[in-house]
């Protein structure tokens, strides 16, 4: 867990683009909320990893709404039997339950149909304002922690140079 983060530090204080980092951790937000082993999720790890996004940040969301998923669980379930008892919708159902294909994605569980519409209503105001942290941390956190002598010290040493050179980064 502590490798995780220091690679998601490396990556804020990077140069890696903010969208990248916030998606990732939106998209590692859609696994963490929702069962597991779900077919959704094979799909949310391919995008994953087809993607340019920080599998440091996807990994860390994954964890982080895994926890948060935990006190949730019954709204989604009651979310999905919501979804699953009404009536207008019953024909959808039936029908996304012929095929096999999509038997295998679950979607007759409550938990797991409650948790995804959740966490797909949700991709984009955790993209957005995952972006938006990834900018202020930069622009406000790093700034401010560059300015003591004690950071200037170590990045103007020759230790810390052949680090660089070393891990090839310009962190």
């Amino acid at each position: 867990m502590l490798t995780l983060l220091a690679k998601l530090f490396k990556a804020l204080n990077s140069e890696s683009s903010p969208r990248q980092i916030a998606f990732a951790i939106a998209l590692g937000m859609i696994v963490g909320l929702t069962p597991t082993f779900s077919l959704h999720n094979l799909l949310v790890l391919f995008i994953a990893f087809i993607l340019r996004i920080n599998l440091s940040a996807f990994f860390l969301g994954f964890a982080v709404f895994s926890l948060l998923s935990i006190p949730f669980a019954s709204t989604f379930a009651g979310i999905g039997e919501q979804l699953l008892t009404n009536e207008s919708l019953q024909a959808l159902w039936q029908s996304l339950y012929q095929s096999s294909l999509l038997k295998l994605a679950h979607f007759h569980n409550t938990l797991t149909l409650g948790a995804l519409i959740v966490s797909l209503v949700l991709l984009i105001p955790v993209t957005i304002l995952g972006q938006v942290l990834v900018v202020r941390y930069r622009h406000h956190v790093k700034t401010f922690i560059e300015k003591f002598k004690i950071v200037q010290l170590i990045k103007g040493s020759k230790f810390y140079k052949i680090y660089q050179s070393l891990t090839g980064t310009g962190v």
